[in-house]
């Protein structure tokens, strides 16, 4: 259940506010995606842990290119 609950966030984000912001992903998946796939993967805790962890790397200065969900 915790898992539809974090995905359907995730999925209300994409559809609400995702749009509003350009398009500057410098990851592929992007973070909201690798955040959902990590949920269905891993679960709500670790999978969730995995997508924050992914969004903290996402800066200028971070790393760049395909990054999927281990």
């Amino acid at each position: 259940m915790m898992k539809s609950i974090l995905i359907g966030l995730v999925r209300i984000y994409q559809a609400a506010l995702s749009p509003y912001f350009p398009n500057a992903c410098r990851y592929t998946p992007s973070c909201s995606q690798y955040m959902v796939e990590a949920i269905q993967k891993h679960g709500a805790v670790r999978g969730g842990w995995m997508g924050l962890k992914r969004m903290g790397r996402c800066h200028p200065w971070g790393g760049h290119g395909y990054d999927p969900v281990p």
